[in-house]
């Protein structure tokens, strides 16, 4: 195998699927235990028609990204975290969860089997997708009686076009992505569809993506479509929506929560109303995808709040922004351990 990628890096941009070498495959029959995993070539599946996923969304996905950093090594960031997630997530949707050391494993196998395929230093990420599905067939409305656990890869760079400029966000009321006893709180892979048109439908008039707000009340901040939101305060206190089960609990959200009470700065996980939201004096949205991603403009019913000018971001997002990104990179210290090395 060349062990160079085809892939330009000088001029490689975008978060858009490149097929790479190889993938991870695992299979649990039963329901019980999952059989060891194998790297496979990286290829199509064979489902039958009834299967779980294809016609009960039985399924959770995960996203991971693998860098290489300032020390010359390939690092992953909080997979573990990860691990966590899917599981609460195969629980919530009757699966069988992933056990943590497997899922790990996993990473790091499909890791070393597509090294070729991460970015130089500085020039993107390789984007990490876990899955589980119901792969079994299944009419009754009943769990699937196969599962199966796999890993692809595919080399991104931002998530949004702009990189760290900033972005512009739209709340649409009429819209909602969860609900109060829904999945809204766990990655299950139906989640996502549901805000398809009204995101293109939106980008279409110029914006980044649309802000969402809950279900019962219709007027506290829940998330935008693939990140969850910050708002810091004029008084100085950073607060983001609390974790009720409508809203995914992030892990970059987690990891820059406890940045900022690093930092020292106050932060309140609460119902944060639309018009405190507005009120800010700097918005930005995490995630893995996205990283950190300072908000420009939130408009609401008309009204539209500016926290940015230009490419400008606040210096809070600025400062946390590179505190994120030196730690993933190794650039900066690492002190929580959240880096977890892949030997190649």
């Amino acid at each position: 195998m060349n062990n160079e990628a085809p892939v330009d890096w000088d001029t490689f941009e975008g978060f858009a699927l490149r097929e790479t070498d190889s993938m991870y495959v695992a299979k649990c029959r039963g329901g019980e235990t999952w059989n060891p995993g194998k790297i496979e070539p990286y290829g199509n599946l064979s489902f039958s028609p009834a299967a779980g996923i294809l016609n009960y969304g039985q399924g959770v996905f995960e996203g991971i990204k693998a860098y290489r950093t300032e020390k010359n090594r390939i690092v992953t960031f909080r997979p573990d975290k990860n691990a966590e997630r899917c599981a609460e997530g195969c629980a919530r949707l009757s699966m069988p969860p992933v056990p943590q050391d497997m899922f790990v494993d996993a990473v790091k196998q499909v890791v070393r089997a597509n090294t070729r395929w991460v970015p130089p230093k500085g020039r993107g990420a390789l984007y990490i997708r876990p899955l589980v599905l119901g792969s079994g067939p299944v009419l009754g409305l009943a769990p699937a009686p196969e599962y199966t656990f796999l890993i692809y890869v595919s080399p991104v760079g931002n998530y949004f076009k702009s990189g760290l400029e900033p972005i512009h966000l739209v709340v649409d009321p009429s819209v909602k992505r969860a609900a109060p006893g829904g999945t809204g709180g766990v990655k299950h892979i139906g989640n996502y569809a549901p805000v398809l048109q009204t995101q293109r439908s939106y980008k279409g008039a110029g914006y980044s993506d649309v802000l969402y707000l809950d279900a019962v009340h219709n007027k506290y901040v829940e998330e935008v479509s693939s990140c969850n939101i910050f708002a810091l305060g004029k008084d100085g206190t950073v607060r983001t929506p609390r974790l009720s089960g409508t809203i995914l609990p992030g892990i970059t959200r987690m990891s820059i929560i406890q940045l900022l009470k690093d930092k020292g700065f106050p932060v309140e996980e609460l119902d944060l109303s639309i018009d405190q939201l507005m009120d800010a004096s700097e918005v930005f949205c995490t995630g893995t995808a996205v990283v950190l991603a300072g908000v420009g403009s939130v408009t609401y019913n008309g009204i539209k709040a500016q926290f940015s000018q230009g490419s400008d971001v606040g210096p809070v997002t600025r400062d946390l922004y590179d505190t994120l990104t030196g730690i993933q990179s190794e650039r900066l210290e690492d002190p929580y351990l959240w880096v977890v090395e892949v030997e190649h």
